[in-house]
């Protein structure tokens, strides 16, 4: 086993080497402390942008500022982003009321793809640069790790204005990191900005993003339908129209996507799309607990739970206000186990407001005990008139 002396060429065999693995953009960026970065994390939190999150806390911040608290010896961090993009949109072919799922949640979880790809490229570091012992930590998002500060330190991408890495190739990116104990010449940071693009802040269905750069948690589609367990806020849920899983307004927007390249991956991250991207709403509303986690087996959808997506369902039937789903809204106003997912029944039922679901609330009025329920219900009456 030679070792590499030579930085440049040390440096080539390793991005090389994760290009042949699969990756899309590979960059390389120093494991110095992401001070400004990581205080401008911690100003978020402290305004309560990032409320709803009670992991995101700015210990969690301070502890991913700096790679070395997760990898001693930590010397460099590469940057790498696999693409979900593929030609094409999965549109629904018939007129049954369907939702949409956010482009990198269609197929298998990108956790599992990573996983595999990253692990695979580790194992082919020791022979490619000669050097045996190599120390290596890895996240994509389940660490404390800064990721899209690390990838825009690497020259993978710069910031978007809404809050998402850009890259020549695209948005449409998902990240992850290695932090190594290699010694490798940190790539330049891209000098790409958005300018005077505002597209995304204005296309925000929710207003979520309150100022170029500045995303408020709370108010966000891909908070509010995977991350938030409680009720989803009366105002805003207009707002998520078809929605059951995420959104991805802020990229079908951006002008960066208008060439955005293929992924090398999107095989394995959007299999089966036809029946990912826009599944049909009753049939979800339908499912029981076992049968969701068998639909979403290996799928980034399980994170928003069986309860939740039956929640955002409500939600996206009570938008499309299709007279032929009051009877299975009915179903889950008076069935239902969770009190959460009969009050969005309730509403999604008053935003119909045929005969048939005033009917249904008057029905449920009289025989729900829960407060919160009671209180859905005789709001969505109200507003009906």
């Amino acid at each position: 086993m030679n070792r590499i002396s030579d930085a440049v060429t040390l440096k080539r065999v390793v991005k090389d080497a994760a290009v042949q693995a699969g990756f899309d953009v590979v960059g390389i960026a120093s494991a110095d402390v992401f001070r400004e970065r990581g205080d401008t994390a911690k100003e978020r939190v402290s305004e309560g942008l990032m409320d709803g999150l009670p992991w995101f806390t700015e210990q969690r911040i301070e502890r991913g500022m700096n790679p070395a608290n997760m990898l001693d010896g930590a010397r460099s961090i590469i940057s790498l982003a696999l693409s979900h993009h593929h030609e094409g949109d999965a549109e629904a072919l018939d007129s049954q009321p369907r939702g949409r799922i956010a482009r990198y949640a269609w197929g298998e979880d990108y956790h599992r793809v990573f996983a595999r790809k990253v692990r695979a490229f580790i194992e082919t570091l020791p022979e490619i640069t000669g050097v045996e012992d190599i120390g290596t930590r890895w996240y994509t998002d389940t660490g404390p790790m800064l990721d899209r500060a690390v990838a825009e330190r690497a020259g993978v991408g710069w910031f978007g204005k809404n809050t998402n890495i850009l890259t020549p190739q695209g948005s449409w990116m998902l990240l992850a990191q290695i932090i190594t104990t290699l010694d490798l010449t940190p790539d330049e940071p891209l000098k790409k900005t958005c300018g005077v693009c505002n597209i995304c802040v204005d296309a925000c269905p929710t207003g979520a993003i309150i100022a170029p750069y500045v995303l408020d948690n709370r108010k966000c589609i891909s908070y509010l339908t995977i991350e938030n367990r409680g009720p989803i806020p009366r105002e805003l849920r207009p707002f998520i129209g078809d929605w059951i899983f995420g959104c991805d307004v802020c990229q079908d927007v951006c002008p960066v996507n208008r060439k955005a390249q293929v992924g090398k991956a999107y095989t394995e991250l959007t299999r089966d799309a036809e029946n990912r991207a826009r599944p049909e709403l009753v049939e979800l509303l339908e499912l029981d607990d076992d049968g969701f986690r068998e639909r979403f087996r290996q799928s980034a959808v399980l994170r928003a739970k069986p309860e939740g997506m039956r929640r955002n369902v409500c939600i996206a039937l009570g938008n499309i206000a299709d007279p032929a789903t009051v009877p299975p809204l009915a179903r889950v106003l008076s069935e239902d186990p969770s009190p959460i997912v009969r009050g969005h029944a309730a509403w999604a039922l008053g935003r119909i407001r045929t005969t048939e679901a005033m009917e249904a609330l008057d029905d449920a009025l009289q025989k729900e005990s829960g407060a919160g329920t009671l209180e859905e219900i005789e709001l969505a009456l109200k507003e009906a008139g």
